[in-house]
């Protein structure tokens, strides 16, 4: 087996989750990875339970994540965010 590029592992495009870092060949976003390790997942653990990647992507995921925390907190934050909205909208509708 040849030797993997590991910067080859984490991609943006502006057509796929809006730019945002993500895992080479998935729509699964490094924000998400990081979201999981947040909750107390390792990455064995996160790799296991999302099944559709591999060990060195959640490796690669949580290494970018590291490297670029304040890019990567700001998407976790707004995300947050989003959710509070949505949940005070929602029960002000009910």
């Amino acid at each position: 087996m040849p030797a993997i590029d590991i910067g080859t592992l984490i991609i943006k495009s502006p057509e796929t989750l809006g730019n945002r870092p993500r895992i080479a060949g998935t729509r699964v976003s490094v924000q998400r990875i990081a979201a999981w390790y947040k909750l107390g997942f390792n990455a064995e653990e996160i790799s296991e339970r999302m099944g559709n990647v591999n060990l060195a992507q959640v490796y690669a995921a949580l290494t970018y994540y590291h490297a670029n925390r304040e890019e990567i907190e700001a998407y976790l934050a707004a995300e947050k965010a989003d959710y509070q909205r949505l949940a005070t909208e929602m029960g002000q509708a009910i």
